[in-house]
């Protein structure tokens, strides 16, 4: 009993010490990209103040979450404390999520591996959970350059990037939207009998996303429409009652989604608006190798996934993650913004969406392989390149950190 009352007390304490110094290095920079001059610490944190206070930041931010809760905070300390701490509130929401989805999913067998010392295997999943939230895209020592690549992040993209704070503030409900999709996706074609709570949840968790950054939300629309149209489609209609009722799930997204198309995409003063259609062309104007970039981005899920492609079948959430993926390069390789926006590759965002989403189907893969302890070798393969990522995701972050610039 004292061992169970160790190992209960253990597992979330080791998470809170991860979380809290987590938490701390990353409202450091948020704060000193609120408050920096200009030329460093480059980021839209001082739109972002502007928008909070409603004043003209010369953007449009048709998604309120993210400053509505900076305005909260802004009536007990200053705008830029604010928003640096509603950065980081949100970014570390998402940590505790995962850590949470982990568990759920792992502990058990991971404390199997451990039997005698159970306290190890949530240390473990801890240590994960925040690892997500700093890996980055590979990339050479200074000096060292990779055929048509000209930038660390620009043209290549990381699942962190923490230039920008409505990704991280939108991710913790993105990261909800996603797990609640997959368990949703097992189901849902018995109807929706039984579980209509889990259906308001996704509904809401989707909604909160799209209404803190909707470039999650337009990548997850695309794939799981493509996904339920063909399965509609393979069972001959005979589903088509219960994909409504999923699809129903939706509507509160798409009515906010088209208000935001008004306020972005709508042309104004003679500039020219919408969706246009391109051959990768914005994304070679930062890069002239995007298959090498692609496995830059994602060269651990790559490798997790050539020696566990039989997952693909086994696990929904491993093959959903892939098909986000697909759905996001999609996006971005052959969809721009017109207008001035042309070259701001905001479909980047949702590519990066998708990267993040790889890393983490590709490691709940991984940790399940090593719990059942067969091919070692392969899985120090795995492990070696996930640390990789890792590496340079700290090593991007403390360039960051000391003002560096972010691409």
């Amino acid at each position: 009993m004292k061992k169970e009352r160790e190992h209960n007390w253990s597992n979330p304490l080791i998470f809170c010490i991860l979380l809290a110094a987590a938490s701390a290095v990353t409202f450091i920079l948020f704060y000193r990209q609120t408050t920096a001059a200009s030329g460093v610490y480059q980021s839209d944190m001082k739109a972002y103040i502007l928008e909070m206070q409603g004043l003209d930041s010369g953007y449009s931010f048709p998604y309120p979450v993210f400053f509505r809760i900076s305005a909260f905070l802004n009536l007990f300390m200053g705008p830029e404390t604010a928003v640096a701490l509603a950065t980081m509130m949100l970014n570390s929401l998402g940590m505790v999520i995962v850590k949470l989805i982990l568990d759920h999913l792992l502990l058990s067998d991971l404390q199997a591996v451990f039997p005698r010392q159970k306290w190890m295997a949530g240390a473990f999943l801890g240590l994960a959970a925040v690892s997500l939230f700093f890996i980055s895209m590979l990339f050479p020592p200074t000096g060292i350059y990779l055929p048509g690549i000209k930038y660390t992040y620009l043209g290549v993209f990381t699942a962190n990037p923490f230039h920008n704070a409505t990704y991280m503030a939108a991710r913790p409900f993105a990261v909800l939207a996603f797990f609640w999709y997959v368990r949703l996706l097992d189901t849902y074609e018995k109807g929706w009998k039984g579980q209509k709570r889990d259906y308001v949840l996704f509904s809401l968790f989707l909604l909160l996303a799209t209404m803190t950054k909707p470039s999650f939300t337009i990548v997850l629309v695309g794939a799981a429409g493509l996904i339920m149209a063909w399965r509609l489609i393979r069972d001959r209609f005979r589903s088509f009652v219960p994909a409504v009722q999923l699809g129903l799930c939706f509507v509160p997204t798409f009515i906010d989604l088209l208000y935001q198309y008004r306020g972005v995409f709508v042309p104004t003063e003679g500039e020219e608006g919408g969706v246009g259609f391109t051959l990768g062309g914005v994304w070679r104007l930062y890069c002239d190798n995007i298959p090498l970039a692609i496995c830059l981005a994602v060269g651990f899920p790559l490798l997790v996934l050539a020696l566990n492609y039989r997952q693909l079948k086994k696990s929904t959430l491993f093959r959903f993650s892939w098909q986000l993926y697909i759905m996001s390069f999609i996006m971005a390789f052959f969809l721009y913004e017109k207008g001035f926006r042309d070259q701001d590759f905001n479909f980047s965002w949702g590519y990066m969406y998708g990267i993040f989403f790889c890393f983490a189907g590709a490691l709940i893969v991984l940790i399940k392989a090593t719990a059942s302890k067969k091919r070692p070798a392969l899985l120090a393969a795995q492990w070696a390149a996930y640390l990789w990522h890792l590496v340079c995701g700290l090593y991007y972050f403390w360039g960051i950190f000391q003002g560096n610039m972010y691409y």
